[in-house]
């Protein structure tokens, strides 16, 4: 069955000369910046950022309070206009063509966006009315678990439900690109998974999507690219996992006797390579994991007649690495 989500397919150009109409596969991106500085006064908010978001991907844009993340989703919208640099939505310019993308692109605004003493179904379906082949609002509702809220002002509405109602505004009207700015804030565990299985589906239709949000495990799971801003510069860009394991070491934990001589283990080990006893019983080896290295240790324990147990391998998460990268300071 065709996903209610699924955009429909353009007619060619005449001339097929609409490089920006290629959809889903086309070498051009669907978001494009290159040397993006925005300045408020004596603070510069973006700072020579570039940034490429693939047609029919999810890209998280991921920084600390302050980084800049707001600020160049602004701008991509077209709510802001860059001191230095450019940027290009499905191939336009998001100020001098905005009348053009309005209708190409869908916006989820952090603060909600929606008229205050409207009801939300009116409101829905106001945003569906500018479409010229929208998603059934109904169905919409239905999804997203507000049809008992359709007859409430948004002023009414739970925190919640707001945030469903502006996702739903913001897709409603079957684009090409989306900007999420935290969908899943102040929802349930079931909302937010609810949300997560959308997102997944707008991607499988084709859809591009921009994503801020402070989830960690959020942008892991959803996000097949993401980039990692701080004081308007990148400081990560890559897959989750390959983030997560750039420069990283692995450590393997076992449990064991305490007390145990560490001598001949780290002799059988090759250099670089550190062996702790980290808590009474808990022993720490620091280093790339390799199979290797976990023989030499379950070898090292049937040479002294001692069984570990709890042997696992961990590695540094997405929100390690962030806090390594942005530091760990509270920030206004």
């Amino acid at each position: 069955m065709k996903s209610p989500l699924g955009r429909p397919a353009a007619a060619p150009p005449a001339d097929g000369s609409d490089p920006a109409r290629s959809g889903p596969g086309s070498e051009a991106p669907a978001l494009q910046i290159r040397g993006l500085v925005k300045r408020y006064g004596d603070l510069t908010a973006v700072d020579g950022l570039d940034l490429d978001l693939q047609r029919g991907q999810v890209l998280a844009l991921l920084g600390p309070n302050g980084a800049g993340k707001t600020t160049t989703v602004e701008i991509c919208e077209g709510f802001g206009v860059p001191d230095a640099g450019e940027v290009r939505v499905l191939g336009l310019d998001p100020v001098a063509d905005n009348d053009h993308l309005r209708t190409r692109i869908g916006v989820m605004l952090q603060g909600g966006g929606a008229y205050p003493g409207a009801r939300a179904g009116e409101m829905l379906r106001l945003c569906a009315a500018y479409s010229a082949n929208p998603i059934d609002p109904d169905w919409l509702l239905r999804t997203l678990g507000l049809v008992d809220a359709a007859r409430t002002s948004y002023r009414r509405l739970s925190g919640g439900q707001q945030q469903r109602l502006a996702l739903a505004c913001a897709i409603v009207g079957r684009p090409e690109l989306v900007f999420l700015d935290e969908p899943t804030a102040g929802l349930d565990a079931a909302a937010r998974i609810l949300v997560w299985e959308l997102i997944d589906r707008l991607r499988a239709d084709g859809v591009s999507v921009l994503l801020t949000t402070h989830l960690m495990d959020e942008a892991e799971q959803l996000a097949d690219d993401l980039i990692i801003i701080d004081k308007g510069r990148v400081v990560a860009h890559g897959t989750p996992a390959e983030v997560t394991s750039r420069g990283a070491e692995n450590e393997l934990r076992f449990r064991a006797p305490r007390g145990l001589d560490l001598t001949l283990l780290v002799s059988i080990l090759a250099e670089g390579y550190r062996v702790s006893e980290v808590n009474p019983g808990t022993y720490l080896v620091a280093g790339e994991v390799t199979p290797q290295v976990l023989a030499a240790v379950t070898g090292w324990c049937a040479k002294i007649n001692v069984l570990a147990t709890d042997l696992r391998v961990e590695t540094r998460s997405l929100e390690d690495v962030f806090l390594d990268l942005t530091g760990r300071e509270l920030r206004g």
